[in-house]
C-alpha cells in the first residue's frame, strides 16, 4: 500500500516540509534509505545521513534544524521515534492474522477456548486450561493444566507454560520462553547432599507484558512470581522464584534476578545485570549494563553502575581514577625512587 506524506502527517498530527504528495510503500533505516521508503531521524548521531538519504519521506523532531539542504520530504512531529513506532504498529496490525485450528493439535476436552483462536500444529492445551478470545498459539506450544491466558495474547512457537500459571491480555511471549519452571530450591542435608524443596507456587503475568525469546520465569516456592502490567523483558533473562517486577519496568538481555527480589515500577535495567536475592529496589531505578546489585536501592529514581553498584556520578568519577591506576602506580614508584635518592644524598652529607 502507498501512503502520501499528507496522509502520514495527518495521522501523526505533524507538519510537512516538502512535497505533500510524496509517497512511500516501505520502511528503511535512514542510512540505507531508498526511493519509496519511509525513514526517521531521532538520534543526532545519525543526522549526517539525512543529507544523502534516498528515502522519500523522513520523520524528524519538530525542532530539527538542517545544516544543509535535504532532498527528502520531512514530516515534523513532537517525537520522531515514538511516531515511527506508532506507524510500525499500524503496519504490523494491517498484516493478515492467522486464525483457525490446525489438524495436528492436542486440546483437552476440559479446556475452554475463546472466540477466533489460532492454534498451530503440535500445540498442546492441557486439562482445564482457559484460553481467551483472539489468542494466537503457534506450533509446538505447551500449555499445562489449569493455565489461564487472556484475550489477544500471542504465544510464539515453542513457548512452554507450566501448570497453574496465569498470563494476562495483550501479552506477547516469544519463542523458547518458559513460564513456570521450578524455582531453584534445594536444602542441604546431613549427608552433604541436597534435597529438593517442592515449588508449589505459580507465575502471574499481568496485561500488556512482552517476554523475549528463551527468557525463563520460575514459579514461586509458595505464592506467586509476579510480572506486573506493561513490563518488557528482553531475550535470555532469568527471573527466579517469588520475584516481583513492578509495572512498566524494562529489562535488557542476559540479566538475572535472584529469588524473592522486588523491583519497583518504571525501572530501567541494562543488559547483563546481576541482582541477588531478597532485595527491594525502589521505583524508577536505572541500572547500567553489567552492574552487580548486592543491596537494597532505597532512593526512588536512583541511577547506579558498577559491581558492586553505587551511584552513577561517583562511579564515573571513580572510573576516571581507577582506569589510570597503572600510570599512577608508575608515578608513585618514580617518586619513591626520587625520594630515596634525595635521602641517600642527605645522609652522605
Amino acid at each position: 500500500m502507498n501512503f502520501t506524506a499528507q496522509t502520514i502527517a495527518q495521522f501523526l498530527k505533524g507538519t510537512i516540509d516538502g512535497d505533500p504528495e510524496s509517497s512511500v510503500s516501505d520502511v528503511a533505516k535512514i542510512e540505507e534509505g531508498r526511493s519509496g521508503a519511509l525513514s526517521f531521524l531521532a538520534n543526532p548521531k545519525y543526522e549526517k545521513y539525512i543529507y544523502n538519504t534516498k528515502s522519500s519521506i523522513v520523520i524528524v523532531n519538530k525542532d530539527f534544524v538542517p545544516e544543509k539542504p535535504v532532498k527528502s520530504t520531512l514530516i515534523r512531529v513532537e517525537n520522531a521515534y515514538e511516531s515511527f513506532a506508532e506507524l510500525l504498529n499500524l503496519y504490523e496490525q494491517s498484516k493478515p492474522r492467522k486464525t483457525g485450528i490446525e489438524k495436528q493439535v492436542s486440546i483437552s476436552e476440559s479446556a475452554i477456548l475463546g472466540e477466533n483462536p489460532y492454534i498451530g500444529d503440535f500445540a498442546v492445551i492441557s486439562n482445564n486450561a482457559t484460553i481467551g478470545n483472539d489468542v494466537q498459539i503457534f506450533p509446538q506450544v505447551y500449555i499445562g493444566d489449569d493455565v489461564s491466558i487472556g484475550d489477544n495474547t500471542i504465544l510464539y512457537a515453542g513457548v512452554k507454560v507450566y501448570a497453574g500459571c496465569t498470563i494476562g491480555s495483550n501479552c506477547v511471549i516469544h519463542s523458547g520462553a518458559i513460564i513456570g519452571a521450578d524455582g531453584f530450591g534445594f536444602a542441604p542435608n546431613k549427608d552433604n547432599n541436597y534435597s529438593k524443596v517442592p515449588q508449589v507456587g505459580t507465575v502471574v503475568i499481568e496485561d500488556y507484558v512482552e517476554i523475549g525469546a528463551n527468557t525463563t520465569v520460575d514459579r514461586a516456592t509458595m505464592g506467586s512470581t509476579v510480572i506486573r502490567k506493561g513490563v518488557k523483558l528482553d531475550n535470555l533473562i532469568m527471573v527466579a522464584h517469588n520475584v516481583e517486577i513492578g509495572k512498566n519496568t524494562v529489562i535488557a538481555a542476559q540479566t538475572g534476578v535472584s529469588g524473592s527480589t522486588k523491583i519497583g515500577k518504571n525501572s530501567l535495567i541494562g543488559g547483563q545485570v546481576g541482582i541477588i536475592g531478597h532485595l527491594k529496589l525502589a521505583d524508577g531505578v536505572k541500572i547500567a549494563a553489567q552492574s552487580g546489585i548486592g543491596k537494597d536501592i532505597k532512593t526512588e529514581g536512583d541511577v547506579v553502575q558498577g559491581s558492586p553498584a553505587f551511584s552513577y556520578l561517583p562511579y564515573q568519577k571513580s572510573y576516571a581514577v581507577f582506569k589510570n591506576l597503572p600510570t599512577l602506580r608508575n608515578q608513585i614508584i618514580d617518586l619513591e625512587k626520587e625520594v630515596k635518592s634525595i635521602h641517600t644524598k642527605l645522609n652522605k652529607k
